[in-house]
């Protein structure tokens, strides 16, 4: 089966591209597999494409390359509208709601479509209009299935498909190292400033301790200043990028989560898989959406004293070794739905249904 999943661009350090990437490295063991995408920013995609995955682009966004049409987005229009028109696949899989307006308008009906989601439904116009089209919308989540079968209204099949991790096999945490470990974007949403200021709180009762913050972003020069100003800098690095962040996480004893927003949650989902708690914000469409409160990490209410109380979470588990075990073991058994091959099949299955249909 040939399938091919569109991306605006696999060059990047985000959780959904972390996510197509694995999958497609799955898929590609048994499958013709093919990731289109949009743009090319890179000589290199961030994360690691498996040899059997081909990888082509759309537009070639790197410095110094001329191309015929102007620049901008009526380049890529065009270039996706040429490819979409001449597709020759089993299956599509479309990982933006733009991208999958545009497969449903334009790629071959013979080809099963499918969009992936991971957040909320965004203006709902051409939602509604063109996803009756599509074969089926793959969810992230089950809080975001009920978004989207709310939005869809029974037009369009949705199902509940998690995100793939990594092949394995995973490096696993001894949980005794003193550090708590966060990776991510460094952007506004993923509110470390709150980690940060909780952080402080325990470097004064367990100077011990180390956080080491992974990423990069917008918001670094803001976050080494608060660092400066909190007298922390023997106390908070910042490690820089990398593609190998369960391979780090596996080196902390606790993974700590700050964001407003955790989906896709690739980074929960990682740092579960390395047998590492993890301590959360309950937000909507936080670590929630993941973390188990008592079983595979700690969940802290937002609100009121928040950074108080997001401390006194970090210090319970840094001071009860035990606990931290306890809930490394959760995190394990809750990482078992992501494996690479149990998504693959999903997938599969999906792809096989939905084909069977038309």
């Amino acid at each position: 089966m040939r399938i091919c999943l569109l991306v605006p661009s696999v060059d990047g350090m985000r959780g959904d591209v972390r996510s197509v990437v694995n999958l497609a490295g799955e898929l590609a063991e048994r499958h013709d597999v093919e990731i289109i995408s949009v743009r090319r920013h890179r000589e290199r995609p961030f994360f690691p494409v498996r040899s059997k995955v081909r990888l082509s682009w759309l537009v070639d966004a790197r410095p110094g390359v001329r191309h015929l049409l102007p620049a901008g987005q009526m380049r890529a229009d065009v270039a996706l509208w040429r490819r979409l028109r001449g597709l020759r696949a089993d299956a599509l899989i479309t990982t933006r709601p733009g991208l999958s307006v545009q497969a449903a308008r334009h790629a071959p009906r013979r080809t099963v479509r499918i969009a992936r989601e991971w957040g909320r439904p965004p203006v709902p116009g051409p939602i509604r209009r063109f996803y009756p089209r599509l074969d089926a919308v793959a969810v992230a989540t089950e809080t975001g299935r009920a978004d989207w079968e709310r939005l869809l209204d029974g037009e369009a099949e949705t199902r509940w498909v998690p995100d793939a991790l990594p092949a394995g096999p995973w490096p696993r945490s001894r949980m005794d190292n003193r550090i708590v470990a966060a990776g991510g974007r460094w952007v506004p949403v993923k509110a470390y400033d709150r980690l940060i200021r909780s952080f402080a709180v325990v470097a004064g009762k367990r100077p011990d301790w180390r956080l080491r913050l992974y990423g990069s972003g917008p918001e670094e020069k803001r976050l080494r200043l608060l660092v400066t100003e909190l007298g922390l800098h023997n106390h908070v690095y910042f490690m820089g990028n990398t593609p190998d962040l369960g391979g780090e996480f596996a080196k902390a004893s606790i993974v700590a989560v700050t964001s407003r927003a955790e989906v896709p949650g690739m980074t929960v989902i990682e740092a579960m898989a390395s047998g590492v708690p993890v301590i959360g914000f309950d937000s909507a469409r936080g670590p929630g959406e993941f973390v188990v409160d008592g079983r595979s990490g700690v969940l802290v209410p937002e609100g009121g004293d928040e950074i108080g109380a997001y401390a006194s979470a970090l210090l319970g588990l840094i001071d009860d070794e035990r606990r931290r075990r306890e809930l490394a073991a959760g995190a394990l058994e809750a990482a078992a739905v992501h494996g690479a091959p149990a998504v693959a099949e999903r997938w599969e299955k999906l792809i096989a249904e939905t084909a069977g249909r038309a």
